[in-house]
């Protein structure tokens, strides 16, 4: 049976890919035994889910300025991605 961990919460998302790239050299290496591979798959999975947590919020935080007819900036708005 495999070791689950969970990902830190406070675990930034730079570190969080750096950890996710590790384990992508890893498993492409094709040196990690069957048991291993499968617990840096999980762990993967698990460091995906938080890199994209944390990019949705990061996207929530960023504003854009709205700019009336006259050019002058008259307060923010949520900024749209779609």
């Amino acid at each position: 049976m495999t070791e689950t961990t969970a990902i830190p919460a406070d675990l930034s998302f730079e570190d969080a890919l750096q950890r996710l790239e590790q384990i992508v050299s890893r498993l492409e290496s094709g040196q990690a035994p069957l048991e291993e591979s499968i617990s840096l798959y999980e762990e993967g999975a698990r460091l995906k889910a938080h890199c994209e947590d944390r990019l949705k919020a990061a996207q929530l935080r960023v504003e854009k300025i709205v700019v009336g007819p006259d050019g002058q900036a008259k307060g923010v708005a949520a900024a749209d991605f779609g």
